[in-house]
């Protein structure tokens, strides 16, 4: 069991924050023993044709079979709105002695897995290139839409916490936690056990990957409880894109509903995923529509992101509902 001292009894010592780094890491626990991970299945089937371009041996090796993952991959995260390329650029300043800790805190004092061996500021950087290579192909496209179910939650919690009270919003994260006087216990299934004073405040964090409530292995590291996600479940359904009767009758629902959605850009990818279709499907009908002067296309790194041309928002504007 993990026990956090809350140093007083006010709001003020909790703070949620979101991490995408931490949901990186964590969903590797899914590629290790899907069969824990149902909800996620369709995105593992969907990384599929994606995995021969990652480094599937290291990211194999950042969790054993406990589904544990080494505390320096976990940060705290200090707001809901944290970027990954932040803390990737805060991970590669992490100290070598943390490193080798963490590391045989998971994988314990056998030798490391082989791609975890050698010097700790090498592993670091086979670390890092093999992470953003893994955001890019496999996080980017659908962190928009996880990203707005992880605040969602943290929304619904700070509700909860107006209208229910502290211990109330706590029990509700999972059956393990609790508040008991000023302390928050934390029952794992493991035989982590230690107790500190949450200096600095108790950090809450959202997961799409955790199915009961986790923290950091190291009573060393800033107290943190990642706990599951409300709204899990409904990641991989398909969203529909409303669009005016008017437009759909123009250019058909798909289309019509894309391009009332191209206010901001987005890429193929992103909007596949957000219509639970292809890529391929999706980008027959953007061709379509930017043949027709409906959308521009800009290239960002690796992919295109499309908006609505002048022409697309005149079409839009026109066919809106006029009180």
């Amino acid at each position: 069991m993990v026990r956090y001292e809350l140093l007083g009894m006010d709001v003020a010592d909790l703070r949620f924050a979101v991490s995408p780094l931490n949901e990186a890491v964590l969903s590797l626990r899914a590629w290790r023993d899907p069969g824990r991970f149902p909800l996620q299945l369709r995105w593992l089937h969907v990384l599929e044709d994606v995995r021969g371009s990652l480094d599937e041996a290291m990211l194999l090796a950042l969790t054993d079979v406990r589904l544990w993952t080494p505390d320096f991959l976990n940060p705290r995260p200090h707001s809901p709105l944290t970027r990954f390329d932040d803390e990737l650029a805060k991970l590669a300043s992490t100290d070598p002695t943390v490193i080798e800790r963490d590391l045989r805190a998971v994988h314990g004092a056998t030798p490391l897995p082989e791609p975890l061996q050698g010097s700790a500021a090498e592993v670091l950087n086979r670390i890092i290139d093999a992470l953003a290579r893994y955001w890019r192909f496999c996080f980017e496209p659908h962190w928009p839409r996880m990203r707005a179910i992880l605040e969602g939650d943290v929304t619904f919690r700070g509700r909860q916490i107006a209208q229910r009270g502290l211990a109330t919003m706590l029990s509700g994260l999972s059956d393990t936690v609790r508040l008991v006087g000023n302390v928050v216990e934390v029952r794992l299934r493991s035989k982590l056990d230690y107790a500190r004073p949450a200096n600095g405040g108790l950090t809450l964090v959202p997961s799409l990957w955790t199915t009961n409530a986790s923290t950091p292995i190291s009573a060393d590291e800033p107290p943190m409880i990642l706990y599951s996600a409300l709204g899990a479940a409904t990641l991989w359904e398909p969203q529909a894109l409303p669009a005016p009767d008017g437009l759909v009758g123009l250019l058909g629902t798909t289309r019509a509903g894309l391009l009332s959605h191209l206010d901001t850009p987005a890429s193929s990818t992103e909007l596949a995923a957000r219509l639970g279709v292809t890529p391929t499907a999706v980008n027959q009908h953007l061709r379509a529509l930017r043949a027709g002067g409906l959308l521009v296309g800009t290239r960002h790194g690796r992919s295109v992101l499309y908006r609505r041309s002048d022409l697309g928002d005149m079409l839009v504007a026109s066919a809106a509902p006029h009180s």
